[in-house]
Formats: C-alpha cells, structure tokens, sequence
C-alpha cells in the first residue's frame, strides 16, 4: 500500500497533509525518511513526528463542536490546534476544514477513507451554515449568493441562501472554497460577524454545547455511507452517459497545450 494513503486509513491525516508531511522529512519507515510513493506493510515501522504508527482496532467518528479560536491542524506546534484540544484517545483527524474565526460542526475520525469520500468536491456533499453579517440582509444579497460569486479566480456554485432574521441567514453549500463565505459576503459589501456550521450532510451539530463532542450513532453513520455511495453511483453514471472514463493520474491531462504537443510530436515520429 502507498504511504500516503495508509497514513489516511490508519486516520492520521488526509493523503495531501501525508504527502506533505513526507516532503518535510517528518515520516519515517524502518528508522529511515520516507520518500513520496513508497509502498509499505503493516509489519513496518512508521512513525510521525517520532511518534510510532499503529492500526486501531476501533472505528470512530466524533461530532464536534468546535470553538471559535481553535485551528484545524495536526501540528502540535500550533497551541490551540483541535486535535490537542479534544485530547481524544484514539488518533483522529478532522474531514473538512473550518476556520479559525468560525465554530460549529467538525467531523473528526480514525476512518481515512471516510475523509477522503467526505472531503471530495466532486461529490456535491452539502455543508449548510448560520451566518451573522453587520447590515440588514436584502432579497438582492440572497440572490446573488445563490447564483454565484467570483472568488479565488473562480465562480462559487450556485447555492441555497434563506433570510433567517435581519442581519441573519442560512445557507448551504456543495464545495468548500478557502475561507468562500466570507469571501462571497466580502465582495457583495457585507462582512461576516458570526459563522457557525450546524449541518455537514445528515450529521447535525443540534444542541451539542461548544467544546464538546459525542460519537455519531450507528444510524448516521449508516445514513452518511449510504448517501457517500448513492452520490459516488450518480457520478459514475453520468460520467457513463458523458463518454468519460476513470482517469488515472490526472494530473497530468492539466496542460492542454503540454498534450497536443506530445500528440504533435508522436504523430511526427510514426510518418
């Protein structure tokens, strides 16, 4: 198995953090630094940080409530970093980011696969919010955060967006731009005064107190995969109908002009 993605299965962090780690010499196998794309056993020796590296038996994933002034990083330099914060016994990790301005509802587990699923963009998985903002809410404001707002060199999908009270309201979003609602309310004229995530899917943070967390129950859980794999299916079919296939390190297809010229230069070779 890479190393990347069994650092994500085992929960200790999202295959891009394990890439990253691994670039910055901070993982080692069998006493020496681990290079990106190596595969591994589980009969290894992997540590982090000089911490040592073990499958957990027990799957979970915890429903948090994250206070306003806490970071989602792993990084134990960071004082007020979430995973410290919530000293839980079994390594986890967060799936998805929230600000460090913001609070409210963060997933965290030791399920690496589950994060990756969660976390993908292209699967439309709903995140809904309760924003503040420091001017009245109009009908204008509303319509023009539901149809899309140029940030971070790009479009925001179209959204749901309700009045809740005067300076109040809801909305619920398909992608997870850095930082995206208060980049959209900054650019309509508004500035956020409170953001709070009460919604991820159908896990609902509810009356959870700040500062705490609680194990999902079975049913979430169970209503969370279902959903994961109903969207994962939808995918697939409509990429069915559209001619496309699965793609393979994709990356590589990134350069337009990069790939003609390869084509360009094969077409030459063979006459």
């Amino acid at each position: 198995m890479r190393l990347n993605k069994y650092l994500s299965d085992v929960g200790v962090c999202s295959r891009r953090e394990a890439d990253r780690l691994i670039e910055e010499k901070r993982v080692l196998v069998d006493g020496k630094p681990a290079v990106q794309g190596m595969q591994v056993e589980d009969f290894q020796e992997i540590k982090v940080d000089g911490k040592a590296i073990k499958r957990e038996e027990k799957k979970v994933l915890l429903v948090f409530h994250k206070p306003k002034g806490i970071e989602c990083t792993a990084n134990p330099n960071v004082k007020k970093n979430v995973i410290s914060y919530i000293n839980y016994p079994i390594r986890v990790y967060y799936a998805g980011r929230l600000d460090k301005d913001s609070e409210g509802l963060l997933l965290l587990t030791n399920q690496g696969e589950l994060v990756n699923q969660i976390m993908k963009a292209g699967s439309y998985h709903e995140k809904e919010y309760l924003v503040t903002v420091d001017k009245p809410v109009t009908e204008e404001f509303l319509q023009s955060m539901r149809e899309g707002v140029p940030v971070l060199g790009t479009i925001t999908r179209k959204c749901k967006a309700e009045k809740e009270s005067e300076k109040v309201f809801r909305i619920t979003l398909t992608q997870g731009l850095n930082r995206q609602i208060r980049r959209m309310c900054n650019y309509l004229g508004y500035e956020v005064v409170k953001l709070k995530r009460i919604r991820i899917m159908n896990i609902e943070l509810g009356n959870l107190p700040i500062g705490s967390y609680r194990e999902a129950t079975k049913e979430e859980l169970d209503e969370l995969k279902r959903q994961i794999s109903e969207k994962a299916e939808k995918r697939q079919e409509t990429d069915f109908h559209k001619g496309k296939k699965p793609v393979k390190n994709a990356g590589k297809y990134r350069n337009p002009s990069k790939v003609r010229k390869q084509k360009r230069q094969e077409a030459s070779r063979n006459g």
